[in-house]
């Protein structure tokens, strides 16, 4: 891996400021450590010849103080700044799966993204709080101490310069071997994530089918392979510690014997071999940490790399959607440039606009054309294959279309659905919680009164302080498509120049409870808002302001 990946500093500002202070950091600690081994080499010589060392042993003490605060101070700015990347990180992968869509989302492991934006960007505290600063220190302190070595004594300094590259050498050896062996526990991690999100989404299944003791098995299986993948990890990492142990144990011994000889032979002062002895294992202090700290660091990399990835397609798909007279922006934090979000606001009226697809066709279903005007119910009807659920997931950016899809004269594709859309499936995605929670879904400040009244207007006679289970546990089919539908409501309610797009709102209701929705999306029609309805009901025609009717494609 490189050791600063560029990309790094180019989508987290917080690393870019922790690298600068890590800099500074680094070069007040290797001029503590030149002082240090400089005061302790005249209290030693000079308690030897009988002199007062009182005012270096002090000056020795606040020294050492001094070094323990930097360190200290180190590994606090790398807590610090690995939490602030790690967020920043999240908030640009968050957008770009956003500008991205739900189409590519679909095609990717969902399972796999949850792990590495969590527990993956988690493993960057090592990165940041241990690897970078020792990284730092060995671009700093390492030439410096070489330096000073050459000036006060070459012999010891050729020493040096010879068995210093022998470290990197066979770190470089080492990480490559270590690498494969990361990023295959790395995807075993992911890997068993999947697999038990799956068994668990699908465990009612299972257990109908008398199946889940083998997926319990593939689990089980799947984690021993997580457990071999890590002590496999472990094992490189020990054998790295060894080695770089060995090899700068080996090179300061060589400079001990060596500075010993000449020092017996009298070509070398006391002063300055002690000054030398000391200042060697320090010069190769900093590069055996960095071995060290790779390993502990290789996780959270890897994570790292998964993220950039996705944060490099956003940006390249964004490089490459036409501008059709909208504004780009690019984010402060992401560096990402894209779909603008938060556009509304920008179409120069607090009016809903008006919807107009034009020749729209999704795959090889035939085009459609129709305008959506706002204070109106525009129905999608047809057989089952026709291209409903299609043309309202074209509209999300779900799927890919062709043809020409606008609101108030600006691209839908270059919109954020979330900026303009107020969106109810024929799948109730709910989750754990409150049904007030699951209303509010995405409201930073949930209205408990518009929370109540979209519940009315979904006919959803329910408390809102009920705890649902996992995946909405404890509602019939019904009643969840009834929260669902007042999720949308309450996201239209909230802004009125939102779009509301209903995809078989009332399959699951009784001919009483559908009267009574209908009756509610007409009363939210007439009110002024934009309504696009996709239903097989004939009742719908009876609300509709105009029907749109699609064909099967021959």
């Amino acid at each position: 891996m490189k050791p600063v990946d560029p990309r790094l500093l180019r989508y987290a500002g917080a690393a870019r400021g922790f690298l600068a202070a890590s800099a500074l950091i680094g070069v007040v600690q290797t001029a503590v450590v030149i002082v240090f081994a400089w005061l302790l080499t005249d209290a030693v010589t000079g308690a030897i010849a009988g002199r007062d060392v009182s005012a270096s042993l002090l000056a020795l003490l606040a020294t050492a103080l001094l070094r323990g605060l930097l360190i200290a101070a180190s590994d606090a700015a790398g807590t610090r700044a690995a939490a602030k990347t790690g967020m920043q990180l999240r908030g640009a992968l968050i957008r770009a799966v956003g500008k991205l869509g739900p189409s590519w989302l679909a095609q990717r492991n969902q399972a796999g993204l949850a792990v590495t934006a969590g527990h993956g960007l988690e493993a960057l505290d090592s990165y940041f709080a241990r690897y970078i600063p020792q990284l730092v220190m060995t671009a700093i302190a390492t030439p410096v101490l070489l330096a000073i070595m050459w000036w006060f004594d070459w012999e010891s300094g050729l020493i040096a310069t010879v068995t210093l590259p022998l470290i990197p050498l066979f770190l470089i050896l080492i990480g490559i071997a270590t690498r494969t062996v990361q990023q295959k526990q790395w995807q075993t991690l992911q890997r068993l994530a999947v697999r038990f999100a799956d068994t668990v989404q699908g465990l009612s299944t299972l257990r109908l089918f008398g199946r889940e003791r083998r997926a319990a098995d593939r689990i089980e299986s799947t984690a021993d392979d997580y457990r071999r993948e890590t002590m496999k990890v472990l094992r490189f990492s020990f054998l790295s510690g060894f080695a770089m142990e060995l090899l700068a144990s080996l090179a300061v011994a060589l400079i001990a014997v060596a500075v010993g000889f000449r020092l017996l032979s009298g070509d070398l002062s006391l002063e300055i071999g002690l000054f030398v002895l000391l200042l060697a294992p320090e010069a190769f202090l900093p590069i055996r940490q960095v071995g060290v700290q790779f390993h502990a660091a290789s996780e959270g990399v890897a994570a790292t790399e998964d993220i950039f990835a996705v944060l490099d397609e956003a940006g390249a798909r964004a490089g490459a959607v036409p501008n059709s007279g909208t504004t780009e922006r690019r984010s402060a934090d992401s560096g990402v440039s894209g779909p603008v979000s938060g556009i509304l606001p920008e179409l120069g009226t607090d009016a809903p606009a008006a919807l107009t697809v034009e020749n729209l066709r999704v795959r090889d279903l035939p085009p459609v054309s129709f305008a959506a005007e706002p204070g109106t119910i525009t129905l999608i009807e047809g057989p089952s294959g026709s291209g409903k659920t299609s043309l309202l997931a074209a509209l999300r950016r779900a799927v890919a279309f062709e043809g020409a899809a606008t609101l108030g004269g600006v691209d839908v594709r270059e919109l954020s659905p979330a900026d303009w859309t107020a969106w109810a499936g024929q799948t109730p995605g709910l989750m754990q919680g409150t049904i007030a929670a699951n209303v509010s879904l995405g409201d930073a400040e949930p209205d408990e009164a518009r929370v109540r009244g979209a519940l009315d207007a979904a006919c959803a006679d329910l408390d809102p302080e009920l705890e649902l289970g996992v995946q909405g546990n404890g509602l019939s089919g019904g009643q969840a498509q009834r929260v669902a539908v007042a999720r949308a409501l309450y996201r239209q309610a909230g802004d009125a120049r939102r779009v509301l797009l209903l995809d078989e709102p009332s399959s699951a209701l009784d001919p009483d409870t559908e009267q009574r929705l209908w009756s509610s999306l007409r009363e939210r029609a007439d009110a002024g808002a934009t309504i696009l309805l996709v239903s097989h009901r004939r009742t719908a025609r009876e609300i509709a302001d105009h029907i749109v009717a699609l064909g099967v494609h021959a």
